[in-house]
């Protein structure tokens, strides 16, 4: 799992069957800034992934990859290796809050 920033979205007019009508975002992960751990920052990688939750532009959220991806029943028959889980309020790390929603 990882925890990631939406950076922006994916329109494909042409896909299998399995695919039409499903949410494609692109996913940018965080990690806990190693400098200070006050802050998450970008890591320069992006993931496109499947978001049966109806997430937006900016929100964090949660992903998982690989099989992981596909165990959802929204997502069991999907040819994915990556798909939004879950939106995240809260990071905190050694008892210090880094992300909270807004």
């Amino acid at each position: 799992m990882f925890i990631g920033r939406i950076t922006g979205s994916l329109v494909s007019s042409q896909k299998v069957e399995s695919m039409v009508g499903q949410k494609l975002l692109i996913v940018e992960p965080l990690r806990v800034d190693e400098k200070d751990q006050s802050s998450l920052k970008p890591t320069g990688r992006t993931f496109i992934t499947v978001d049966p939750l109806g997430c937006g532009e900016g929100q964090v959220v949660l992903c998982v990859q690989g099989s992981s991806a596909r165990f959802t029943p929204e997502t069991k028959t999907l040819p994915i290796d990556c798909t939004v889980i879950g939106l995240v309020d809260t990071v905190q790390v050694h008892g210090k809050t880094v992300f909270k929603a807004e």
